[in-house]
C-alpha cells in the first residue's frame, strides 16, 4: 500500500540520520520506527493492564488484613 509521509526539515534530516544510523533507506527506517512504537505501546498496555489487576487483589488483600485486626 502507498503512502505519503510529510516530514517538516528537522524531522526529515531525523529520519536520515535514523536511516544512516540504521544502514537502510528512509522508508525502512520510517517502517522499523513505527513497529518498534507500536511493540512498546502494546507492551505498554499489557503491563497497564497486569498492574491494575494486581493493584485491585492487592488493595482487596489489604483490606481485609485490615478488617482482621
Amino acid at each position: 500500500m502507498a503512502m505519503t509521509l510529510r516530514l517538516n526539515d528537522a524531522q526529515d534530516r531525523a529520519l536520515t540520520l535514523l536511516a544512516r544510523v540504521q544502514g537502510s533507506s528512509k522508508q525502512e527506517a520510517a517502517t522499523r520506527a513505527i513497529i518498534a512504537a507500536a511493540s512498546r505501546v502494546v507492551a505498554d498496555a499489557e503491563v497497564a493492564d497486569l498492574a491494575r489487576t494486581y493493584v485491585a487483589e492487592a488493595a482487596g488483600v489489604e483490606k481485609r488484613i485490615r478488617q482482621a485486626r
